[in-house]
């Protein structure tokens, strides 16, 4: 199936859908999920704002789509056991440095409730596996990814976010050298 755009040439609507994702993506990012529009994204894409409601039905739906995020974390038996603290903070701050849409996801999720679902479920999915296999009770998992993550998001709120000097001003390599211990210890110490 094609559809034309406003003014442009024909397209097909798997192109128009990818489109229509892109736009939300900075939409979100730059605006937040409130303030970002149904007929922003739409205009940016070059359609109708009824366009993007006939692939997504909501903006929340939208929302989803658009913030489907594999944090493609590195596999945990590729590292050494000892730096897997280095390993997935360096991760992390590669992704931030290189990805508006997690930092416009980090913003939504602190101030929505569909963005904080979003967050939960990346956690759930993602964060809570790659514990589970380093630490030394896998029943313990989710404790531990989440102290991981209270780690990594709290650097990425003050750096990426709020951008508080301090942390802004500090390179790559002093950001993974502070938090990698703690994260370590989060992942593989034993419990006292």
């Amino acid at each position: 199936m094609t559809e034309a755009s406003a003014g442009g040439p024909r397209r097909t609507s798997g192109v128009t859908k990818a489109a229509i994702l892109d736009a939300a993506r900075e939409r979100f990012a730059a605006d937040g999920y409130e303030r970002a529009t149904i007929r922003a994204i739409a205009r940016e894409v070059g359609i109708d704002p009824s366009m993007v409601m006939r692939y997504f039905g909501t903006k929340e739906n939208l929302f989803t789509a658009a913030s489907e995020i594999r944090l493609n974390l590195p596999n945990p038996h590729d590292l050494p056991v000892d730096g897997l603290g280095t390993g997935l903070v360096a991760h992390f701050v590669d992704r931030w440095e290189g990805d508006d849409v997690l930092t416009g996801l980090l913003r939504v999720g602190v101030t929505n409730p569909a963005g904080a679902e979003r967050m939960r479920s990346l956690f759930s999915e993602q964060m809570v596996p790659f514990a589970r296999a380093v630490c030394p009770d896998p029943d313990d998992a989710p404790r531990r990814a989440v102290l991981v993550t209270s780690q990594i998001l709290g650097m990425a709120l003050a750096r990426y976010v709020l951008c508080f000097p301090p942390a802004v001003a500090m390179s790559r390599e002093e950001v993974v050298e502070w938090l990698a211990p703690t994260v370590q210890r989060y992942l593989t110490a034993e419990r006292a």
